[in-house]
């Protein structure tokens, strides 16, 4: 029989573990430490860069005109409009970027920041810093992308209003795929083939496909 100190011990540790399991305090990042469960998490850890007057009033890949002195950035993979706070490991500073185009594309480089987010920071000298990114706004749990540095694309061949005309079109092309789209509160039908790391592989299959006449183009998977 128990005594009566063991059992108020054992009820101590079920209450503390149930504390921190609801306040969140157990790991919610997934086994490769790539994409979180929930806001208010670290996604990534790594050095940023910035870029600026080069590209200062020219589309980023949402279609937005970029502001270099704007409070925002590019990552390969995160969806648009995904809100972070990214925080200086260098000197304990941080600001808050919206993402609106896709890069960096310089290799150990995850984000690469507007001038004006770099000058909050405190990183336009030294130009790169060690920076930990934090989701601020987005949701990630459902994401299409495992690793959140590794680009992955695909070849897409249609985009139709109705399933069965999705399906005819697929059927023409061995191992093409269907997915449903949900875009502005409609449901659409898209036609895709392969999902490729390597963007040159993912060329030369839409240059085979177009040589057997099939109109297509390559596209990046977006983790949204």
């Amino acid at each position: 029989m128990l005594s009566l100190q063991k059992i108020l011990t054992l009820l101590s540790t079920s209450l503390l573990l149930i504390f921190l399991t609801s306040c969140g305090m157990t790991g919610r990042v997934n086994k490769k430490g790539s994409i979180p469960a929930g806001k208010g998490e670290t996604i990534e850890t790594g050095v940023a860069s910035w870029y600026g007057p080069n590209f200062h009033g020219k589309l980023t890949a949402n279609g937005e005109t970029y502001d270099m002195n704007g409070l925002t950035a590019a990552h390969r993979t995160l969806p648009f409009n995904t809100v972070l706070r990214v925080e200086n490991q260098d000197n304990g500073q941080s600001v808050v970027v919206r993402i609106n185009d896709r890069g960096p594309f310089a290799k150990n480089r995850i984000i690469d920041l507007s001038k004006g987010a770099a000058q909050k920071i405190d990183m336009l000298g030294p130009g790169t810093a060690n920076v930990k990114l934090v989701l601020l706004e987005g949701d990630l749990e459902n994401s299409r992308t495992t690793n959140l540095k590794v680009a992955t694309y695909t070849v897409q061949l249609g985009s139709y209003q109705t399933e069965r005309d999705a399906l005819n079109h697929a059927q023409k092309i061995r191992n093409a795929r269907i997915e449903e789209i949900k875009l502005d509160g409609e449901t659409i039908y898209r036609v895709y083939y392969g999902i490729y790391t390597d963007k040159d592989k993912a060329k030369n299959k839409r240059n085979e496909l177009r040589r057997n006449g099939f109109d297509c183009f390559v596209k990046q998977i977006q983790n949204d």
